[in-house]
């Protein structure tokens, strides 16, 4: 028999804290995004000298260029961090906790279509090389790696709160997850294929979605010692 999630003590004073995260994080998101929609100088003119600047370094080192491949490409990849979410909603589903794992999976979802969307709105351009050392392809903002990764350490975060998780455990869990969405940030700019603010604008929005549904799900049923199943 599984023992269902159990919120911790001031469950309602965590939910507003998220929820303020929440908005904090899509306020930010909306402005960038209206900035770079706007072709905004300053933003482009950082963007510009960024990507120049870490292009140089890559075109000089084919075997750093090389690793952070792997990495973007199989450890990082969305469709790696989504096989990483379905394990998770179908580890909450056999220990039966169903809405949740329905909530985890609708909130990833939400945000592919999000991004997708914003994607085909905004239709920005990739950096163009005349030496490129990676590729990729459809629109760039926002950075479709940044988002998955962060809406899927974060989710896996929350969940971990929302079990007690042990504090070796937790402290283990949050160095990965640093460690990995700020790796996904770094590689796409190192290679080359994203702009900085298409990161950013996927770091934010993807602390959004996972903020305003963890603030959702209290919210919903905070009252009770433990969340329904």
């Amino acid at each position: 028999m599984h023992s269902p999630p159990h919120f911790p003590p001031r469950s309602s004073h965590t939910g507003s804290l998220l929820l303020r995260a929440g908005v904090v994080c899509a306020t930010l998101s909306a402005l960038l995004t209206a900035l770079v929609a706007a072709g905004c100088w300053p933003l482009m003119l950082l963007d510009s000298t960024v990507a120049n600047s870490l292009h140089r370094e890559a075109v000089g080192e084919p075997g750093l260029v090389h690793v952070n491949r792997v990495l973007t490409d199989w450890v990082w990849d969305p469709l790696a961090m989504r096989a990483l979410t379905a394990v998770v909603v179908i580890t909450l589903w056999w220990r039966g906790a169903g809405l949740l794992a329905v909530w985890v999976a609708a909130t990833s979802a939400l945000a592919t279509l999000l991004q997708q969307g914003l994607k085909a709105a905004v239709g920005r351009e990739r950096p163009q090389w005349p030496d490129p050392v990676d590729s990729a392809h459809y629109a760039a903002f926002p950075s479709g790696h940044a988002m998955t990764a962060m809406v899927t350490f974060g989710l896996l975060l929350w969940l971990l709160r929302l079990y007690g998780a042990a504090p070796l455990l937790w402290w283990t869990a949050l160095v990965v997850a640093v460690v990995s969405v700020a790796g996904v940030a770094f590689t796409r700019l190192y290679l080359g294929v994203h702009w900085l603010t298409d990161v950013l604008a996927g770091l934010l929005l993807g602390a959004a979605v996972t903020a305003f549904s963890a603030a959702w799900y209290r919210a919903r049923w905070a009252g009770g010692a433990a969340a329904p199943l």
